[in-house]
C-alpha cells in the first residue's frame, strides 16, 4: 500500500483499513506460530501499513483540531 493510495480516503475509511490490517496481522501470526505461514515477508508488509494508516489517521485528527 502507498501513502498516495490512502490520502483520499475519509478518517472512517482509513479506521476500516486499520481494522482489516489488524485482523489479517493476527492471522499471519496465528499461521505463523502454526508453521503454516508461507510468505513471512508479508508479516512485515502488513505491519508497516498498519503504522502508515494510523499515522495518515493521526494526521487527520490533528488536521481536524486544527481547522
Amino acid at each position: 500500500m502507498k501513502a498516495s493510495d490512502l490520502k483520499g480516503k475519509t478518517p472512517d475509511q482509513l479506521k476500516d483499513e486499520l481494522l482489516r490490517l489488524k485482523k489479517e496481522q493476527f492471522n499471519l501470526r496465528f499461521q505463523q506460530a502454526t508453521g503454516q505461514l508461507e510468505n513471512s515477508a508479508r508479516v512485515r508488509q502488513v505491519r508497516r501499513d498498519i503504522a502508515r494508516v494510523s499515522t495518515f489517521l493521526s494526521e487527520a485528527g490533528r488536521g481536524a483540531a486544527k481547522g
